[in-house]
């Protein structure tokens, strides 16, 4: 059994509007020393549309990549993702294929914020219980079950302090990126959170700035996981 934090970012801050996030290799050491610190077996790096990793960290590193898609951001993880993306390009069907074609997962992430794809009829492998949003776990657990979907978990982390604070059990032999494939793949994967006093006094701030940016979804939505994005917001309209 390993214990791995799926979705973690090198800079304090996103690339600018329209343009990757750039890998920070003082950010990547900074995150591993603090995973090794609290456990952890391996670190996924997941920039915006820009894949890089380090493979001389204390941790095992995983590649990935947080894909910009047309209804929101996710990741793909494993051996091989792709180098770049086009932000706002991909359908989240066209990010899924890219993923499969790759020999990677695709993971919806934050479902309920910055996108609308619980809509999306994509295949995904997995939904993720975002560290930053923890008071959407029950309409993720919802939408897993809906989906038939395992679910995995990971910090969202921007800051070294906020790794770990959600991660992934993954029960595999060995910590490879294609052994993280096969875990979630077949179901052997399990989400975890542990929350801190520091992260009760975040959530409330982080939540506050994503609904200032018009991040979060409908409130149809968030009332109802169930309901389709597409549908909740043609009554919004209304």
């Amino acid at each position: 059994m390993y214990e791995v934090d799926l979705h973690t970012h090198t800079r304090f801050f996103h690339g600018f509007p329209g343009r990757p996030t750039p890998y920070d290799p003082v950010g990547a050491r900074l995150h591993a020393l603090v995973a090794r610190r609290r456990g952890l077996d391996g670190v996924a790096t997941t920039n915006h549309d820009y894949c890089w990793y380090d493979e001389t960290v204390d941790v095992t590193p995983i590649p990935g990549i947080e894909v910009s898609t047309t209804r929101g951001h996710v990741l793909i993880v494993g051996p091989d993702p792709p180098v770049a993306t086009a932000q706002g390009q991909l359908t989240p069907e066209e990010t899924v294929a890219l993923a499969h074609e790759r020999d990677c997962v695709a993971i919806m992430a934050h479902p309920y914020r910055n996108g609308t794809l619980p809509g999306s009829n994509a295949d995904f492998d997995a939904v993720e219980i975002n560290g930053k949003h923890l008071e959407n776990h029950d309409d993720v657990r919802a939408l897993a079950a809906q989906r038939d979907l395992p679910m995995v978990a990971g910090s969202d982390a921007h800051y070294p302090v906020e790794v770990g604070r959600a991660f992934t059990r993954l029960y595999a032999d060995e910590l490879t990126p294609e052994s993280v494939v096969e875990a979630v793949r077949e179901s052997r994967v399990e989400p975890v959170v542990k929350e801190t006093a520091l992260d009760r006094v975040t959530r409330p701030l982080y939540a506050a700035i994503h609904r200032w940016k018009g991040y979060m979804p409908p409130r149809e939505l968030e009332e109802d996981p169930r309901v389709d994005v597409e549908t909740a917001e043609a009554k919004r309209e209304r």
